[in-house]
């Protein structure tokens, strides 16, 4: 297992022990006679469930995310060039420009492709642009979710409803 994985796996623990104390203590709340005090002890309530919802999107998409590399590294699919230019303050300039042009172009041309959209997104990781890399890898896995469901790449039926 590598440190990142132990560290989100130590995360969501100490996360979810968070959530099962709080929601301990709000339900202490609930219980008291004074009706603000209730109040904040519903609040507490909901929060953790939030809290929870996040937790599980967020792990989720880290198991989806670490599949689809692994179907790609499997395919000889992963880019090697990302390395190069890197630094500790990720891609520099024209190298980062010059991969991102790269697989936008690839993207255009296979919107479809939840291969390229995964490749993008590791060049948005590389970058340290995270909101565009995480936006790129969930596209990629919709598309590779479609493609899974589809094999054939026909069209998706539609159910109409009968009359």
């Amino acid at each position: 297992m590598t440190r990142a994985r132990w560290a989100a796996l130590g995360m969501a623990v100490l996360l979810a022990l968070y959530l099962v104390l709080i929601t301990f203590y709000a339900v202490r709340l609930v219980t008291d006679p004074l009706p603000i005090v209730r109040g904040i002890g519903w609040a507490l309530i909901v929060l953790p469930l939030l809290g929870a919802w996040a937790l599980a999107v967020e792990l989720l998409f880290g198991v989806r995310a670490e599949r689809l590399a692994r179907l790609l590294e499997a395919e000889g699919g992963i880019p090697r060039e990302g390395q190069v230019g890197h630094d500790e303050a990720g891609a520099e300039g024209e190298d980062r420009d010059a991969v991102f042009a790269r697989y936008a172009d690839d993207v255009r041309e296979h919107p479809e492709s939840w291969q390229h959209w995964f490749r993008l997104g590791l060049a948005y990781d590389a970058s340290r642009d995270r909101r565009r890399a995480r936006w790129a890898v969930r596209t990629a896995i919709r598309l590779e979710r479609q493609e899974r469901q589809n094999p054939r790449g026909e069209a998706p039926r539609r159910e109409t409803p009968s009359s």
